[in-house]
């Protein structure tokens, strides 16, 4: 028997578009494009090096397998012993070394060393889940999507906007009660929030912007 997602009662616009301001003038928004630049092969790659890993490790090994190879074509001639070399110490960095070699050749062979824009492709490459793909298409084509990590599944879970269990649902129900100008934005000012504020044990509640928009749904202290 397929397992439904239960919804609570969907918040009003004026809801979502009130946390989400006040979270986007509070943090820093767009790091990653700052940091990695538009070029939709380098946030594929920066976002399969950032999976269980810290943005202070992923960065800097971004930087560092970029200064070599920049492209598809570059990367191919780099040995998988190499890009471990130079993304080490980023978590499962020898596995990472090998999809970022298979994703390349699936790229050259396939879409003439392109990133394709579709969703439905990008989540055919090695590696790359509705995450990465999602960061892909909205950061790297400026097309609609919502990227949905734990920070987002967890807060809008504990906001009460839904009550979901994994974050593929999380992102199913956000497309249909999320208005879209809020749809690019609300993995990273909610991953900030996450990080600094709306931590998953114990929480900053008393800094925290939206406390009055917030009915602490499921917060766990830690004793």
């Amino acid at each position: 028997m397929k397992r439904s997602t239960k919804t609570t009662t969907a918040p009003s616009v004026a809801v979502m578009n009130r946390v989400l301001n006040r979270l986007g003038r509070r943090y820093e928004i767009d790091r990653f494009v700052k940091r990695n630049g538009s070029s939709p092969f380098r946030i594929l790659i920066g976002c399969v090096l950032s999976l269980r890993t810290k943005d202070e490790v992923s960065y800097p090994a971004t930087d560092r397998l970029f200064s070599r190879a920049a492209t598809p074509r570059e990367m191919l001639r780099l040995r998988t012993s190499t890009v471990s070399r130079l993304i080490y110490p980023v978590g499962f960095y020898n596995r990472k070394a090998e999809q970022i070699r298979e994703i390349s050749r699936r790229l050259l062979d396939e879409w003439d060393g392109e990133v394709p824009a579709d969703l439905d492709e990008l989540l055919t490459l090695p590696g790359v889940g509705r995450k990465t793909a999602n960061l892909v298409v909205t950061l790297g084509f400026g097309k609609p999507g919502i990227c949905v990590d734990t920070h987002v599944h967890r807060i809008t879970n504990r906001l009460d906007w839904l009550e979901t269990r994994h974050p593929d649902e999380t992102e199913q129900v956000l497309r249909s009660i999320l208005p879209r100008r809020h749809w690019i934005t609300i993995n990273e000012t909610l991953v900030r929030h996450g990080q600094q504020t709306c931590k998953p044990i114990s929480p900053i509640c008393t800094q925290c912007p939206i406390q009055k928009d917030c009915p602490r749904k499921a917060v766990h202290q830690s004793r």
